[in-house]
């Protein structure tokens, strides 16, 4: 059948279908174009946020006044720690605990152990590797700043420090621990006590030192006073 103008119905249908292929196809190519770019576009934003979220605990203390690095203990300095505990009783605190090495040491040893870390990522594998070596129950890590613990309630602490802050720790465990607590350093020594004991090596040597001794109380023979003869 042909219209008005000789054209076959037919071949009208085809070019008007045509017409609207065309322009179909387009917006499938142009939605999923569009696609494309939200996906690399949550792929690139994810992955910064990722970034971001991994690597802000390690930045930010590198950001502080005084940056407590994570350096791991090695294995003698471990057992350096260890022996200096030995005899000691009373709960023991970690300051910078890392990953958790000298806490589980010293909760296999039977103490209460507790480290302060404030990456919080280090923390959660130390949970993790105290859960796994079985101590869990004795071996406990909270993610907190140095400066804004108490250490009064613990009778031993481990610190492996950097120089920029041993005086101000020096001064702020003076202040806090019992007569009866030891303070054991890893790496630096504190630079105004004199050291109880000193063992290990190298980065491997460890300072010992007892607040009675330290803060001038160490028990001493006393003398009697001199007392003139009197004559009869």
């Amino acid at each position: 059948m042909e219209g008005g103008g000789g054209v076959p119905l037919e071949a009208l249908k085809e070019e008007s279908q045509s017409r609207h292929i065309l322009p179909a196809s387009f917006e499938a190519n142009s939605l999923q174009k569009s696609n494309w770019g939200f996906l690399l576009t949550g792929l690139v934003g994810g992955t910064l946020v990722a970034v971001y979220a991994v690597a802000t605990p390690f930045i930010t203390p590198a950001l502080r006044k005084v940056c407590l690095p994570f350096v791991p203990a090695t294995t003698k300095q471990i057992e350096n720690v260890v022996k200096m505990l030995r005899c000691r009783r009373g709960s023991l605190v970690d300051i910078g605990s890392g990953d958790g090495r000298i806490v589980i040491a010293a909760a296999k040893e039977g103490f209460t152990a507790v480290g302060y870390e404030l990456n919080p990522w280090l923390v959660w594998y130390s949970r993790y590797r105290a859960w796994r070596e079985g101590v869990h129950g004795s071996a406990k890590f909270y993610i907190s700043d140095l400066w804004k613990v108490t250490f009064s309630q613990h009778s031993n602490v481990v610190i492996f420090g950097v120089p920029q802050m041993m005086l101000q720790l020096e001064k702020k465990l003076e202040l806090e621990l019992q007569d009866d607590a030891r303070v054991i350093a890893c790496r630096f020594p504190f630079p105004h006590w004199t050291p109880d004991h000193v063992t290990g090596e190298g980065i491997d040597t460890v300072w010992v030192y007892d607040v009675s001794t330290f803060r001038g109380r160490e028990k001493r023979p006393t003398s009697m006073p001199f007392q003139p003869a009197i004559l009869a």
